[in-house]
């Protein structure tokens, strides 16, 4: 393996090695802590315009699977890790991790100490970095504080509706695609909903218009606030009487849409460990979560939602229940299948709900 080297915004450098495919790559440092779920994780387009960084020293063990990806593209811009795995052991493997960031042209690095990574960003904070093959100029690092993700949504969106089969249909459900994880099509799937995935930016009217019986808006990458358009539709959608359910982005865009706010987290929630507590029973779930944005809990007017779910780590709001609209949502992913899946019951509420609303339509707004 060739010399590679991470450089901080705030001037760190740490020297590696170069693993996947070697190059320069530039972008927003993040760092995940879940053991197990690494392709899920790379495939998982929420990431797109970050470095994504291990914080579980051995990464690759179990090989590739395809069977397990969220998406058939390579969500983080790069790759790091400590140690990767060179002789994956399971029966379902179809290669190493090195040689498949190689063919997707994702660049990775090794060898550091990640963990010191990690702990640098949760001190002061996220930040930006490069990886690079050659020792990097001291005048990079005032580079990176000027590098920002733009344009995340419409860049992992689908360019055309496509629509999905149940083998047991009964329900027609609207997936708009902000970065979409193929597994929650699968659990709509498999619950009897057929689905028509739709670019982020479909207009209202066409997807009002189209005999839906719910609306789920996807998890995805970005600042929420950048999606003016797309918040000022989903305004529209959740004043339509068609239930809504959000995940993780969708959350976050439900909210601005009524009038609340989001903000960027210190350092963002990303893993298969984090708690959340359901405000009305009491009960703690551990959860896989993808976030670097929350809503504001001051923001949040109870006159038009109620708080459902907070992290028990910083009392962030995890999930909120709209008392006009037939709409909820939450920060996390019930749909995660790297880690617990005791928070999959939402989906069976938005089954419930579309059920009830054939039963008792709700009057458009």
């Amino acid at each position: 393996m060739s010399k590679a080297y991470l450089m901080l915004q705030n001037g760190m450098i740490f020297e590696g090695e170069s693993f996947g495919a070697a190059g320069e790559a530039t972008g927003e440092i993040v760092f995940t802590t879940g053991m197990t779920g690494y392709l899920e994780t790379l495939t998982d387009k929420s990431y797109h315009g970050q470095i994504v960084l291990q914080t579980f020293p051995l990464i690759g063990n179990y090989g590739v699977i395809p069977s397990d990806f969220e998406s058939s593209e390579i969500g983080p811009l790069a790759y790091i890790v400590k140690t990767p795995s060179k002789s994956p052991s399971n029966f379902r493997s179809e290669g190493d991790i090195d040689n498949f960031l190689k063919k997707r042209g994702i660049v990775g690095l090794c060898g550091i100490d990640t963990r010191a990574v990690t702990r640098i960003i949760r001190e002061r904070g996220v930040m930006n970095g490069i990886i690079t093959m050659s020792y990097p100029d001291s005048k990079k690092a005032g580079e990176l504080s000027s590098y920002r993700i733009t344009g995340a949504v419409e860049a992992v969106t689908c360019t055309k509706p496509v629509f999905y089969k149940s083998d047991n249909p009964k329900y027609t459900v609207a997936l708009l695609d902000f970065g979409a994880k193929e597994n929650i099509r699968r659990e709509l799937q498999k619950r009897g909903c057929g689905i028509w995935v739709l670019p982020a930016d479909t207009p209202p009217g066409e997807i009002i218009n189209m005999g839906i019986d719910g609306i789920m808006l996807s998890n995805g990458p970005g600042d929420p606030a950048d999606n003016t358009r797309i918040i000022q539709n989903i305004k529209t959608l959740m004043g339509s009487g068609i239930p809504v359910f959000g995940i993780c982005l969708g959350h976050q865009l439900m909210a601005l849409s009524q009038g609340m706010g989001t903000h960027k987290l210190k350092y963002g929630h990303r893993g298969a460990n984090q708690p959340v507590k359901d405000l009305s029973t009491g009960r703690v779930y551990i959860t896989s979560q993808n976030h670097g944005y929350a809503v504001t809990t001051e923001s949040i007017n109870q006159s038009i939602a109620e708080p459902w779910f907070i992290n028990v780590n910083d009392n962030t709001c995890e999930g909120l229940k709209y008392k006009a609209a037939k709409a909820f949502s939450v920060q996390f992913h019930p749909e995660a299948s790297a880690g617990p899946t005791d928070t999959a019951f939402l989906f069976d509420l938005f089954i419930n709900a579309m059920e009830e609303n054939r039963i008792c339509p709700a009057t458009t707004a």
